[in-house]
């Protein structure tokens, strides 16, 4: 199997719906998920979409996860809150904090909601761009089991801890960027494996501290490279204590790998969410106008050979998300296949998946 295979975004969503549902899950709580995975697929981002279902399921259906979670807040103030989320799926109590922080931004003009007792959130990026649609701006960062060195280390000191942010723009689409605080993140090692590609030479780096394109010793015998050395694991560690010290969650080595460890244990990953209400501030007319000038103004910026114009984050995912809507998603083939792997347990059989 060589080629995409095209599937409308209705036809995805509803699969991944029928396949949480199988475990247990609430219909209203398997659309939350399913919104967000279909949403990264359309953005192009594969590694965080639907080709993580399969292992989803299989950690719900072990009870590592739980099934009839519900993610409820615990604790606020004014402008603050805490989410338990109840050991669900990540995007259960994500998307609750992710609201939470709207509607106590709208009041306060900046908010912070922490989530505890949480799973792998997927794609960092669904939650600002919720936080955007509502004209705010927003940073979402979660922590994670560690998986990166620190600069001079020999074995994983921080988790790829990922870091979100969207500004909301008037002419132009959201701002949005979503990146790991590792070189890449791991997924992007599994899948580059999958497919037979060779790995950059600063991605990993093995036990004795040196880069190593090897991507089989990762995770139990290498680390990744943190993003840009020291730079990188400073913004992970903020990340660790915004998302996993404040908000009570398991930090460093107490969070659980969700793929390969015990998958009858809760993980205890924890997120964090910081909004702020441009509205506010300033006439939101007037903030639009100021973002799209600043985009205007990077487009215009001078190009070498061979490149159109200067892009601001986010703008080929938007436009990636344009054609899925007109188009359909065009799945790659390793998608594909986990999908139907998927499906050999499930039976459920969608004429688009073959």
């Amino acid at each position: 199997m060589s080629e995409a295979t095209t599937v409308t975004i209705e036809a995805l969503h509803a699969y991944g719906v029928s396949a949480l549902v199988t475990t247990g899950m609430s219909e209203s709580n398997a659309r939350t998920v399913a919104d967000k995975l279909v949403l990264t697929d359309s953005w192009g981002t594969f590694t965080h979409g639907n080709k993580l279902l399969g292992d989803y399921i299989k950690r719900l259906d072990a009870g590592g996860t739980d099934p009839l979670g519900q993610a409820q807040v615990v604790n606020e103030g004014p402008a603050w809150a805490i989410v338990d989320g109840g050991n669900a799926k990540g995007q259960i109590g994500c998307d609750l904090a992710m609201r939470k922080a709207i509607e106590l931004a709208s009041e306060a003009g900046v908010s912070y909601v922490g989530v505890r007792n949480t799973s792998h959130f997927g794609a960092a990026g669904v939650y600002p761009a919720m936080a955007a649609e509502a004209n705010m701006i927003s940073i979402a960062m979660a922590n994670d089991i560690p998986s990166v060195c620190a600069p001079g280390s020999t074995q994983a000191v921080m988790g790829t801890n990922p870091l979100a942010y969207a500004v909301p723009a008037g002419k132009h689409p959201p701002i949005l960027l979503d990146i790991a605080t590792s070189t890449v993140a791991g997924g992007k090692i599994f899948a580059a494996l999958q497919r037979g590609e060779s790995l950059a030479p600063d991605w990993v780096i093995d036990s004795d501290g040196k880069p190593t394109t090897d991507g089989t010793l990762y995770p139990l015998k290498a680390a990744l490279a943190p993003m840009s050395g020291h730079k990188g694991y400073g913004m992970a560690l903020l990340h660790e204590n915004l998302a996993g010290i404040l908000t009570g969650a398991n930090i460093s080595w107490q969070v659980l790998n969700w793929i390969i460890d015990d998958q009858t244990k809760p993980t205890g990953h924890g997120a964090a969410f910081i909004v702020i209400n441009p509205a506010a501030m300033m006439p939101l007319a007037k903030f639009h106008e100021r973002v799209d000038r600043l985009i205007d103004e990077i487009h215009a910026a001078p190009t070498a050979e061979g490149v159109e114009r200067v892009l601001v984050p986010g703008e080929m995912e938007w436009r990636r998300r344009e054609t899925a809507l007109a188009k359909g998603i065009a799945l790659p083939p390793d998608v594909v296949g986990k999908l139907r792997e998927l499906d050999q347990r499930l039976g459920l059989k969608p004429d688009w998946l073959g």
